[in-house]
């Protein structure tokens, strides 16, 4: 491929990237998606046909340049190419979560004043004509899904494919005004708007340019030497970054297949049909995966299980530096080749990983313990850290350089400084362009010179250059007698153990660290089936005395473990409850793409809070909860209250 001197060889817009991959690879699989339990396939000059049509379509409705158009729905190949089609005719794609609810998409639609929204099905139209009457620019609504949809009032309401249908017929009119209107794109142009998960309030839309989205994909492209011949699986929500880069932005720079799922519940059966070559979850989608391996090997008979235990000793001790390239002896490598025929590769191919070359996990830190347990099954699995407004990348690991304790080295193009506060600065091309209608919070983010603060503590080492981070910045704090209080240490570690779904860890100026958590329904509830423990509810089992004393058998074994670091031993848990409920994103307590909002949970649990410190043996408390269908409702329970073993902390080494 032929490089300007920019190394984008001129193309400066995603529709840019499209046309090039039509003509020089046009025959090659762009985009598959499953329907029916059949996998559908679109080449990429289908695909430009496919977007070219639907682009015509939107000039032929009236939208006009600058104009917001909204994307709601799950991962879908014609969702995809509807955010490439609004960017053609120079519009700006702002993609929804599809679990949001009516109400969070009403202050998006009205924020960025939506005219157009394209969406997935029924569901997602009657969230939009529940909010439509808060609206005041919005105009139309196009529906991919016609099922459930007949008897609607079609005024402004209109079918995806018809919409298609009506730009070709309208082609020869129509297509001065396209090419016209894609000449005008260039670095600079809008490429999408991105909403912020919202931790600490109203979320924020992240305005990224074809410059922010094209030079991450392409320096992150060669970082990682992703080419043609690589399957991605877009599964995680559209309206999230990471998915956007992969899907559309490295997707098109180097014209790989994105696959698209056929829906949530099939997610795993397809991920082992597709086979990805390049993989990236969250760390709770790997938790559940070593949650559901952990469920199947208790359930394995004794032998199985004494083979598992076996070969996963091996695999602990000898699989990483197997991976990375290192010296390992002879009959480690022997025994290792054994357990992979045996045991790491029928797992491997199980979980839909046979194939990964490159996986990543971001987001959020994921414990160490799991980290380790992928990449000693033979796994690249490696750690990003980024945000919307890095356009995803700060830092990653470099091939042989992988290490769970820090979150590798800058990305190519990226400089990285820390404050005198310990936060974390950087500065790149991905940098996002503003936040849209709030300067203010744009100035306090970017400063003159380009540098992101990026709310997040940590250092640098030296000798690696590798960037390390402790906490949120606005999370990171001081016990009582002065030592660090770094809560998602702690919480990560407890969530290693598969019976815990979540941990919320408080001590910030107090005299010792307490914890809610949330068990993990699937996983206790296969353990108390296999000892006959029955049960009605959530509530009713997570309650009961021997799920009780397992997890605090768990929360000791972690405060061993926070005991061995001298610098964050104070942050070990005096005492902890198991919660009545899952925190969940409806009713305001996670965002969606399932962080803690530990404000809003410390205001609306600080009874149980109270009690955790006053010394209570239980507290009675009444939580407010948002059933599936909106209705509001309340769940009464008393909770049980219990102390946790902690091992001696050492003052003298604690942080000044």
């Amino acid at each position: 491929m032929s490089q300007s001197q920019d190394g984008t060889g001129g193309l400066v817009s995603v529709p840019a990237l499209l046309h090039r991959n039509a003509k020089e690879f046009g025959g090659a699989p762009a985009y598959r998606e499953k329907e029916f339990g059949i996998w559908q396939c679109w080449n990429w000059a289908e695909a430009e046909r496919e977007i070219e049509s639907l682009a015509l379509g939107l000039l032929n409705l009236g939208v006009n340049e600058g104009d917001f158009i909204a994307i709601i729905g799950r991962n879908r190949p014609h969702l995809y190419w509807s955010m490439v089609a609004a960017q053609m005719v120079g519009a700006v794609p702002v993609p929804l979560y599809q679990d949001a609810v009516a109400e969070e998409m009403a202050y998006v639609l009205g924020h960025c004043g939506a005219r157009v929204a394209i969406v997935g099905d029924q569901e997602q139209v009657d969230k939009v004509i529940e909010v439509k009457d808060q609206l005041t620019e919005f105009e139309h609504l196009i529906y991919l899904d016609p099922r459930g949809l007949r008897k609607y009032d079609h005024t402004h309401l209109h079918r995806y494919s018809h919409i298609q249908e009506q730009g070709h017929a309208a082609r020869d009119e129509l297509t001065p005004e396209l090419r016209a209107r894609e000449a005008k794109l260039n670095f600079d142009s809008r490429c999408v708007m991105l909403y912020t998960s919202g931790t600490t309030g109203k979320p924020k839309g992240v305005v990224l340019s074809n410059r922010n989205v094209i030079e991450s994909a392409r320096y992150s492209s060669a970082f990682d030497k992703l080419g043609r011949g690589e399957d991605v699986l877009a599964y995680l929500p559209m309206a999230w970054v990471g998915d956007f880069i992969f899907s559309i932005g490295q997707s098109f720079w180097t014209g790989f297949c994105v696959n698209c799922p056929e829906n949530a519940e099939t997610m795993m059966q397809d991920l082992r049909e597709i086979g990805p070559t390049y993989f990236f979850a969250p760390p709770r989608v790997f938790e559940n995966l070593l949650t559901t391996v952990m469920i199947r090997m208790e359930d394995a008979g004794s032998l199985k299980k004494r083979m598992f235990d076996r070969y996963m000793a091996v695999a602990r001790r000898v699989g990483p530096k197997i991976l990375d390239g290192k010296p390992v002896g002879f009959g480690d490598r022997l025994q290792y080749w054994i357990g992979n025929l045996l045991v790491y590769g029928p797992l491997k191919n199980t979980m839909g990983f046979s194939r990964v070359r490159v996986g990543y996990t971001a987001g959020e830190a994921i414990g160490p313990e799991i980290f380790e347990f992928y990449r000693s099954l033979g796994i690249n699995l490696k750690q990003l850290y980024g945000q919307t407004e890095a356009t995803v990348f700060i830092t990653a690991h470099p091939d042989g350089e992988v290490r769970a304790d820090t979150v590798g080295v800058p990305s190519p193009g990226v400089e990285l400084k820390i404050g005198e506060n310990g936060e974390v600065f950087y500065r790149s091309p991905g940098v996002f362009v503003e936040y849209y209608k709030n300067p203010e919070s744009t100035a306090s983010t970017k400063d003159a010179e380009g540098w992101v603060a990026t709310g997040d503590a940590g250092f640098i080492e030296e000798d690696t250059g590798h960037l390390r981070i402790i906490d949120r910045a606005k999370d990171v704090g001081k016990m009582a007698d002065g030592s660090l209080f770094a809560p998602k240490y702690v919480e990560n570690k407890l969530k290693f153990y598969p019976n815990i779904l979540e941990a919320v860890v408080f001590g910030n100026g107090r005299d010792e660290c307490t914890a809610f958590i949330n068990i993990d329904l699937s996983a206790v509830g296969n353990w108390a089936e296999r000892n006959n423990i029955g049960y009605a509810s959530y509530q009713e089992l997570a309650r009961h005395p021997k799920v009780m004393e397992m997890i605090q058998g768990h929360v000791e074994e972690v405060n061993r473990s926070v005991a061995e670091d001298p610098m964050l031993a104070g942050c070990q848990v005096h005492r902890f409850v198991v919660l009545h409920k899952e925190l969940d994103a409806d009713d305001g307590e996670m965002t969606r793409t399932r962080k803690v909002r530990r404000r809003i949970v410390e205001e609306k649990y600080h009874d149980i809070i109270t009690a955790l410190y006053d010394g209570s043996k239980e507290v009675s408390t009444v939580t407010e909860v948002t059933y599936e269908d909106g209705r509001k409702g309340s769940i009464r329970a008393t909770l049980e209250i219990r102390d946790a073993k902690v091992m001696p902390v050492q003052h003298a080494m604690a942080a000044e």
